[in-house]
């Protein structure tokens, strides 16, 4: 495992830095949060160099998140209306770097839009892959289906339907953990790198899990979940903007 050089930033629901020049914005809604319990050393070999896992009482976790990904937007213009929004699925992990900045590292993105796949691939190194999905909400109850047009293995897919409960007023310390997570790492070109971003306090609800089957866990190179989700959460959703990496005293990023 990778040796911190700095204490891990606290775990806050509010952002710990501003993206005052965003080069990335949008809105993720309608989110549903599941979360399993994973053993460190079997994370520790899928996650950039430079990170190691993050851990909250000695455990690390793998989500898997699906939502809606309203309007993309560059360098502050006007998010794209149709090819950048679509329905998203991802399989993350929690790291935290050698500066102790704590992230996420994404080992799948299903999307719903071709294009956005192929920028996602090609400009940002990230591990997105094609597929034919459906979000539905009917009253409280929300379903979420997702199978892989193209990308190994073919035909991976989901089935995730919630029903949405009460609002969390005060979230566990392992809520935020899983949830206010402010940066992204990611091997590019054979480099780590590191994007923050900033959204509003996330608006939490309890979920209840009424359907669930998938393979995407275990195609992203992780244990197929044996046992139903240890957090089952719900968001209506926020906004949000990614910045640049933040700089050093001397001016150079951080990688």
């Amino acid at each position: 495992m990778v040796p911190l050089t700095a204490i891990p930033e606290p775990i806050t629901a509010d952002p710990p830095h501003t993206a005052d020049r965003p080069v990335l914005t949008q809105s993720w809604l309608d989110l549903a949060f599941l979360h399993w319990a994973v053993d460190p050393a079997l994370v520790a070999p899928l996650l950039p160099a430079g990170t190691r896992p993050d851990t909250l009482d000695g455990a690390t976790y793998v989500g898997l998140v699906a939502f809606r990904m309203h309007r993309v937007g560059w360098f502050g213009l006007p998010g794209i209306p149709y090819l950048g929004s679509f329905p998203e699925t991802n399989v993350r992990l929690y790291s935290v770097d050698a500066h102790g900045r704590r992230g996420v590292v994404f080992r799948s993105l299903d999307a719903s839009r071709l294009l956005p796949v192929a920028v996602g691939r090609s400009g940002f190194g990230l591990p997105y892959v094609w597929s034919k999905m459906d979000i539905r909400r009917e009253d409280d109850t929300v379903t979420y289906t997702s199978r892989r047009r193209w990308g190994r293995p073919a035909g991976a897919y989901s089935r995730i339907t919630v029903r949405i409960g009460e609002q969390v007023q005060e979230p566990s310390e392992l809520e935020h953990f899983l949830t206010a997570r402010w940066g992204m790492h990611s091997a590019f070109f054979g480099r780590s790198r590191y994007l923050p971003n900033t959204h509003p306090r996330w608006p939490l609800h309890r979920a209840e899990l009424l359907d669930h089957s998938e393979n995407l866990v275990a195609a992203a190179g992780l244990p197929a979940p044996a046992d139903g989700p240890v957090s089952v959460l719900y968001s209506p959703g926020v906004p949000v903007r990614f910045g640049l990496p933040p700089r050093t005293p001397a001016g150079v990023p951080t990688p």
